[in-house]
């Protein structure tokens, strides 16, 4: 009976670490720099969330809101997968992002889960009728005191067969000094830093789903088991890349050492 109560007492305290898991979101700050940034963007703060899965977190998505307005963004950037293939729920996200949108500028890119859910073009459609500046294959500038930054989107490699071709348009066209983009994909880091982008932000691997201390996640997308590519900042050339661990979960449902994840990306001039 006591072994009874004692396995009962761990799978209650395990349920109760996996929800926790799952739900508590934590927010990861960062701070960039570089000398291309203009000085009307000094202090610039960008939010971003990635992976959504069709997750909510708390009704009407409030604890997600919460932690977004807390934040003061100057500007909201997706990088994809709002939707899960397996859960397509528009009203659910769009609850979401008509919040959002009032509280800064949302730039979105597309996952793969989009396009595989068979409701892309609903999806996109619903996103623009809300305001947000869907950058599948574009690019899109924002001013501040006659300065400019540019922020690219590319679709997600999938479904995008001239991904390199439609990458080094991008990046070239009416070109500014300083760059962002948004691309699903993490493990493409090699690519993107062959076409002089300044921040490149990502998701898609989810953290490896399941992190183990000093070691890191245990399998992503696309990488495979022990992924080189699962969170934090990468660099490579002059490119750097910041991945999101997500918010939501798909295939395997649980996230283990490895909490939701809001990023604020904060813009500095060399030698703030």
């Amino acid at each position: 009976m006591k072994i009874f109560k004692r396995l009962l007492c761990f799978v209650f305290m395990l349920m109760l670490y996996l929800y926790w898991q799952d739900n508590a979101i934590v927010v990861t700050k960062y701070k960039y720099q570089n000398k291309k940034i203009p000085k009307s963007f000094y202090g610039y703060r960008i939010v971003q969330i990635s992976d959504l899965q069709n997750k909510t977190f708390g009704k009407q998505h409030k604890k997600l809101i919460s932690v977004i307005k807390k934040q003061c963004p100057d500007s909201i950037v997706i990088t994809g997968d709002l939707l899960d293939r397996n859960r397509t729920n528009i009203p659910v996200v769009m609850k979401l992002i008509t919040q959002i949108v009032t509280i800064a500028p949302v730039y979105y890119v597309s996952g793969n889960h989009e396009h595989q859910s068979g409701q892309y073009n609903e999806l996109i459609s619903a996103l623009k009728k809300s305001g947000v500046f869907v950058l599948d294959n574009h690019k899109q500038t924002i001013t501040k005191q006659n300065e400019t930054i540019s922020i690219l989107g590319i679709k997600d490699k999938s479904v995008n067969a001239n991904y390199q071709k439609i990458l080094s348009v991008l990046s070239t066209v009416e070109k500014t000094d300083f760059q962002i983009l948004l691309s699903h994909r993490p493990e493409l880091l090699s690519i993107y830093s062959q076409y002089d982008i300044n921040i490149v932000f990502t998701g898609h691997a989810h953290g490896g789903q399941i992190r183990i201390p000093f070691i890191g996640g245990i399998f992503a997308p696309h990488q495979g088991f022990f992924p080189k590519y699962t969170n934090g900042i990468h660099t490579q050339n002059n490119t750097t890349m910041i991945i999101s661990r997500g918010l939501g979960n798909s295939t395997f449902p649980f996230r283990v050492n490895n909490r939701p994840e809001v990023i604020v990306v904060t813009l500095v001039g060399e030698g703030k």
